[in-house]
Parts: C-alpha cells; sequence; structure tokens
C-alpha cells in the first residue's frame, strides 16, 4: 500500500506544483517523496521534523532519498512571516504532536498568494480503518488522522482558499498485491460514486490576504465633506442659556 500511496502523491505533485512560481520551496517530512523535483524554483529545501528522527529508507523501486538540508519542531518553524512561496506536508499534520500549531505556523511563513499541498490518510476510508485498527495494537499512537472536511475548514478559518481536492485508494489493504490488483475495478467505481471514500486525499490551497479597496478619485471628490455643510448660528441678539426670571425694581 505505501508504495501505492506514495507513486500516486508522486505523480500528483510533480503535475500540480511544476508551474508554482517564486523562490523559496520547503517539503516537510517523507523524503521517499520528492515532492520540489518538477519545481523550478531556484532554493528548495527538504526539512525533517521531530517525529522522524531517522530517515525514512528508499524502497527498492526508488532512487536514493534526497538527505534533509535541516532538522526543525514542526509546531514552531525557524522562517520568518511572509517568508516562503511553497510548502509540502506529506503525511505531517496527522503526525505532528499538535497539527494546529503547525498548520498556523505554515499560515505565518506564507506569502500572501502562497501555496500549501497536503496529503494524508483518510479516516472515513478502507485504509483509515485498517490504519486505525494496527495503532490500537501498537505502543506507539502518536498518529491521529485528520478528516478531510475537518482539514477544509482550519484552512478557511486561516485564510487559505483550497484549489485542488483529490482523492485515491479505494480498494482494501491487502498484503498481497496480486490481489490488490484483482481489486482495480473498485477505484473506478469510487471514483465516481463514492470519491470522498478514497483512502488517501490530496489539497492545494492559497494563502489569501484582503486588500485594501481603492477608490475611484472622481467619485470620492463628489462626496460632500462634512466640514463643508453649513452649520445653524444662533442669532447674536437671542439669549443663550436658561434665563433668570427678572426682578420688579420699583
Amino acid at each position: 500500500m505505501v508504495d501505492r500511496v506514495l507513486a500516486w502523491e508522486q505523480a500528483q505533485a510533480d503535475t500540480l506544483l511544476a508551474d508554482v512560481f517564486g523562490y523559496h520551496a520547503l517539503q516537510v517530512g517523507w523524503d521517499a517523496l520528492q515532492g520540489l523535483r518538477s519545481n523550478r524554483m531556484p532554493h528548495r529545501w527538504l526539512a525533517q521534523p521531530e517525529f522522524e528522527p531517522q530517515a525514512l529508507e528508499a524502497t527498492a523501486n526508488q532512487e536514493a532519498a534526497e538527505p534533509a538540508h535541516l532538522h526543525f519542531d514542526s509546531r514552531a518553524w525557524p522562517w520568518p512571516a511572509d517568508s516562503l512561496d511553497l510548502v509540502v506536508l506529506p503525511h505531517v499534520l496527522e503526525r505532528s504532536a499538535d497539527p494546529h500549531a503547525c498548520l498556523r505556523e505554515v499560515a505565518r511563513v506564507l506569502i500572501p498568494e502562497g501555496q500549501v499541498l497536503i496529503t494524508g490518510l483518510n479516516p472515513l476510508s478502507f485504509w483509515g480503518w485498517q490504519y486505525d485498527h494496527a495503532q490500537r495494537h501498537q505502543k506507539d499512537k502518536s498518529a491521529h488522522l485528520i478528516g478531510y472536511r475537518r482539514l477544509r475548514d482550519w484552512l478557511r478559518l486561516l485564510g487559505f482558499e483550497v484549489q485542488v481536492s483529490r482523492f485515491a485508494g479505494w480498494t482494501p489493504a491487502l498484503r498481497s498485491e496480486r490481489w490488490m490488483q484483482r481489486l482495480d475495478g473498485l477505484d473506478a467505481w469510487g471514483e465516481r460514486w463514492w470519491p470522498i471514500l478514497g483512502g488517501v486525499y490530496l489539497i492545494l490551497a492559497t494563502k489569501r490576504v484582503p486588500g485594501g479597496r481603492l477608490l475611484d478619485g472622481r467619485r470620492w471628490r463628489t462626496v460632500r465633506s462634512p466640514a463643508a455643510t453649513a452649520v445653524p448660528l444662533a442669532r447674536s441678539d437671542s439669549p443663550i442659556g436658561p434665563q433668570s426670571a427678572s426682578k420688579d425694581i420699583s
């Protein structure tokens, strides 16, 4: 199953990120995925988060994984605000100890109109159910799957606009690749009838920053200024303030 997920995500990243322009791009975690290989930005980094103490081993059918350029905590990024043009998070949020803090850091370091690519296992799928079932029998339960709709809500709250949403993997995760190939017909059915139940999802979102509104010079000149409005004045011969009763002098 890992090889299938890697092949699908690699193909999606090569297609979606090839025309994303800028100067600084970053991929966090899972060095087996070369998410930035098709991108043409001059500065591209691979960062290893705290939950990956050792580099992941490359599979037999894959090229040697690129070594990480730096190690950092996914909850506190060392980059200044508005400094990155593209961030790739392959299965990072589901493994981070604080996915909210990690996503807030992404929103902080991305420039306006910067983009983030996120992938994750879908808890509403065969793969997600099997992953949760396997996690119950392991001591390490640090990974928590995040649903697709839940992640979309988080992104909207942080000012992101989702541009692309894709799913893959509707067949059960079996150990035998031969049996999985026999069930490949489920992928065609799932993609057409229940796409949201795919085993893995991908989201490409853009950071939106609301700007000011430009007014036409001819319009604001025609607006009447409050200072030019005529204000009624009291007559000089009229008494001002409360009047006292007249005294009779005799």
